[in-house]
């Protein structure tokens, strides 16, 4: 049951991604460029997943565990360190040149671009090379 469960979420979580055109490189990296062609309308798919995650959050918490599982798998890691920067300003930087971050670069994989299987080779080498570097 956890499976057809992970599997319907994952589905309906590309579906989102896919309709809302996060998928589409040129839509985000328009959605960046505030000193040109600035293309706010995902700041209206940025605010709707807030809200929908807020609120989630505090519903589902309310109850004693999840449907699915023994206890809720919360971070217990709350503090903002340099790890935390690096790591948030490498991903922004990779999201802004290639108008992808690691979920819609999975979800692009269905339309069979060769840019979006570069993205996910190119995430994986730096995922890897993340073991060889201290911070």
């Amino acid at each position: 049951m956890k499976n057809i469960a992970a599997f319907a979420v994952g589905l309906l979580f590309g579906l989102g991604l896919v309709v809302s055109q996060m998928t589409n490189p040129a839509k985000i990296i328009a959605f960046l460029d505030i000193a040109g062609n600035w293309d706010p309308s995902l700041a209206v798919v940025m605010a709707a997943a807030l809200g929908v995650s807020f609120l989630g959050y505090r519903v589902v918490l309310r109850r004693g565990k999840p449907l699915l599982e023994d206890a809720f798998h919360i971070p217990a890691k709350t503090l903002i360190d340099r790890p935390l920067l690096v790591g948030a300003g490498v991903f922004g930087a990779g999201w802004a040149m290639a108008g992808l971050c690691p979920g819609p670069g999975f979800s692009s994989i269905a339309s069979g671009g060769l840019l979006s299987l570069g993205f996910i080779a190119a995430m994986a080498a730096g995922m890897k090379a993340r073991d060889f570097v201290k911070l």
